[in-house]
């Protein structure tokens, strides 16, 4: 079977394991979030890039509120283009988003552009050793490739506990993950 038909079979099962938790996934975003906070460290001053959940998606909206408060900027992620590197924006309270491609809400092209040193990345699923599976465009392996050719960066994987599997297929343009949160913790690769 080739990756790409075992991607997409994890993909179906991680939706179905997700939308089990509809109920649950404020509690749980907040759970993540205050484990977040507790076990990743982010310097003072560091760009943080979230993202606007979709779905029933772990919400970064309680750590996007903290990290505000602690003074960190907050960067959202814009698609330029199929293949391409997502572009970040800074975040300003207020400031309206504007319907994107994918389902998604986007900072809008005029914002100002920043660059995070911390990704909250979004996902379906996950393993054991970093690697994760998002929808299927490759947005964030593309960015965190190209942002870990010019510099330091973290990428840190957003999730709910039931999105973990035992493997995620993968092949050599999957970015791995340094670190995930789920509401059980954070665990290191």
């Amino acid at each position: 079977m080739v990756i790409a038909t075992l991607k997409q079979n994890v993909r179906r099962e991680a939706l179905e394991r997700r939308a089990a938790l509809k109920q649950s996934v404020s509690d749980l975003s907040q759970r993540i979030a205050q484990h977040f906070l507790v076990e990743i460290s982010v310097p003072p001053q560091v760009v943080v890039s979230l993202y606007i959940a979709i779905g029933e998606e772990a919400d970064p909206a309680p750590l996007l509120r903290e990290l505000r408060l602690r003074g960190h900027s907050i960067a959202l992620p814009r698609v330029t283009g199929r293949g391409l590197p997502l572009d970040f924006h800074l975040y300003q309270p207020g400031a309206g988003l504007v319907a994107g491609g994918f389902g998604l809400s986007e900072p809008a092209r005029e914002w100002p552009k920043i660059s995070p040193k911390l990704l909250v990345v979004p996902l379906l699923a996950f393993d054991a050793h970093g690697y994760r599976i998002g929808y299927g465009a490759g947005f964030y392996d593309h960015t965190l490739r190209k942002l870990r050719s010019t510099g330091q960066v973290l990428a840190v994987g957003y999730a709910f506990a039931v999105q973990e599997f035992a493997s995620i297929p993968h092949d050599d343009d999957d970015e791995k993950l340094d670190w995930i949160v789920t509401e059980n913790g954070a665990r290191k690769f």
